[in-house]
């Protein structure tokens, strides 16, 4: 089964051609573009150097979120387009589940935290395994993340994956000192392919895709303001 991934929730994002669950071909964005100015190009470089034509993939899967509004809608109006067109069906996966699946280990839940801006993140809690979600997603600030999940967890055993826990890794290590586990994020495009063959039953109709937002976008937001105003 070939299938094609692409992850577009980050200013870089990735994209990745798998032959079942073996990652075939691999690539980062170009940050300084945006997804819609590179896409296509970057969708048929994928394709190009794995060898196959995209008749060939058997099956899609995307990032469904949370992450970038703009990223996000641009990535999934891209499969739903190629998934139209060619009669595939999609695999939406999550970016939080993605981040799990690339910190499973032994012994130590995880903690997938994404960069949400604001000074907050997504961030949800899983088990070692990164099948189970401990603690479901939510979008807030560092330490009401840490102060809540402290209630639930021994924090000095979780192991912390994703550009959230990077940007604000002085907030971890501040509240967890040498005990802070921070990893580096892969390139999710793979992870997301990999998960989509091992759950092809997750697969929907291209229109069936639902955005993980986890918070209401700026623009929700300011017109909630208007309406407000007397």
């Amino acid at each position: 089964m070939i299938i094609l991934a692409l992850d577009t929730t980050t200013r870089d994002g990735s994209i990745a051609v798998l032959h079942d669950a073996t990652v075939r071909v691999v690539r980062r964005g170009d940050p300084s573009r945006t997804h819609g100015q590179r896409l296509p190009r970057e969708l048929a470089g994928a394709l190009d150097e794995a060898g196959v034509r995209i008749e060939d993939v058997d099956l899609l899967a995307v990032a469904a979120g949370p992450g970038s509004f703009t990223g996000l809608r641009i990535g999934i109006a891209t499969i739903q387009g190629i998934a139209m067109a060619h009669g595939k069906r999609v695999v939406p996966v999550s970016v939080l589940e993605a981040l799990a699946r690339s910190a499973v280990n032994a012994d130590r839940t995880i903690g997938a935290w994404m960069d949400a801006q604001r000074q907050e993140v997504f961030a949800a809690l899983y088990s070692a395994d990164g099948a189970d979600v401990l603690i479901e997603p939510v979008s807030a600030a560092p330490a009401t993340v840490l102060h809540t999940w402290s209630q639930t967890v021994d924090l000095p055993r979780v192991t912390f994956i994703g550009d959230g826990a990077i940007r604000h890794q002085e907030v971890l290590r501040s509240a967890l000192g040498d005990a802070a586990v921070i990893v580096s994020p892969p390139p999710l495009a793979g992870v997301i392919g990999q998960i989509a063959a091992g759950n092809p039953g997750r697969a929907v109709l291209p229109h069936a895709i639902v955005p993980i937002y986890v918070r209401r976008s700026d623009a929700e937001l300011a017109r909630d303001r208007r309406a407000a105003l007397p």
